[in-house]
């Protein structure tokens, strides 16, 4: 049995300890000779194994996932294990299995096309803007991701559990975040602390409206939205959620000059992105570029800034 490590992950496995690397070896080694020794994961098509760090140095507890297919296996994502996991209760185990049961081969394909468009984004930043790929926090843990879920109240769809996994946010290279306009992925705590500050405001213009006709009231906010994408590192007067109900992404603006003119699913808004960085003369609704090490964008420049 064939096990691919690909060349990605071998860099994010570097950043969660010297000795990362090698655990990952050793448990190829392990998964080309039991390829079924993984558990099913909260990912329709992932199967998670969980490493013990303390045989090799400088390498914390593991939660690796992979994808067991006829004639090959591949690792997805690493990360490093908390203490404890959440315990799970037979409901959330028959929920589990229930939502991969409903429709597995679109989950696997959602985890392979989020995890292939990610892996084309930070392959470039690596390769042309170090400082912009530094900035990337490692991913979380499935407990961290759902601790998220819990407090949002809100199940967390598969593609986005695989870009948390992949990656916990972006600090931000020079201010600057990778995404078009420079905008931060945010952290899973300013996901909590934005889904919490908006349900709050929504809640307020409710009561303001509780005895208004019910088509002059206002809806600005829905409790299935997850924010996501933010203006800046501190600065969330605009940015994406995503809305799980629909699976599209919307628009959100303290100002309300917004506009959803495009509807991407986070897999679209994540491979568009890799392919105008790919292709920068093809790339038609933001244009990207370098300032030293870090990427820029030319939607998030003033004029002066984008001539340079």
């Amino acid at each position: 049995m064939n096990v691919e490590i690909p060349p990605f992950l071998r860099e994010t496995a570097l950043g969660l300890g010297a000795g990362v690397p090698y655990a990952l070896k050793v448990l190829a080694g392990r998964l080309a000779d039991d390829p079924d020794m993984g558990s099913p994961s909260p990912l329709p098509g992932i199967l998670t194994v969980m490493v013990d760090g303390d045989p090799f140095e400088d390498c914390p507890d593991l939660a690796v996932g992979y994808i067991r297919e006829p004639d090959r296996i591949q690792i997805r994502y690493v990360s490093a294990a908390s203490v404890a996991e959440p315990a799970e209760d037979e409901d959330d185990a028959q929920q589990q299995e229930q939502a991969q049961a409903a429709d597995p081969t679109a989950g696997a394909v959602a985890v392979r096309q989020v995890a292939d468009a990610w892996q084309r984004i930070t392959g470039w930043l690596r390769q042309n803007a170090p400082d912009s790929a530094a900035a990337l926090r490692a991913g979380a843990g499935p407990s961290a991701i759902a601790a998220v879920e819990e407090e949002l109240g809100v199940r967390i769809p598969v593609e986005l559990c695989v870009l948390w996994l992949l990656t916990a946010g972006d600090d931000g290279g020079d201010g600057r975040g990778c995404l078009p306009g420079n905008n931060v992925l945010m952290s899973l705590d300013a996901v909590v602390a934005e889904h919490r500050r908006r349900m709050d405001a929504q809640a307020r213009q409710d009561a303001l409206d509780a005895h208004r006709p019910e088509d002059e009231r206002i809806t600005f906010w829905g409790p299935t939205w997850i924010p996501l994408v933010s203006h800046g590192v501190n600065d969330s007067t605009s940015g994406l959620y995503l809305d799980t109900e629909t699976g599209f992404l919307g628009r959100w603006s303290r100002y309300g000059d917004h506009c959803d003119d495009e509807l991407d699913t986070l897999v679209t808004y994540l491979e568009e992105t890799a392919d105008m960085l790919e292709a920068p003369a093809l790339a038609t609704r933001d244009k990207p570029g370098l300032v030293d090490g870090t990427l820029v964008w030319r939607s998030g420049l003033d004029a002066a800034q984008a001539d340079g």
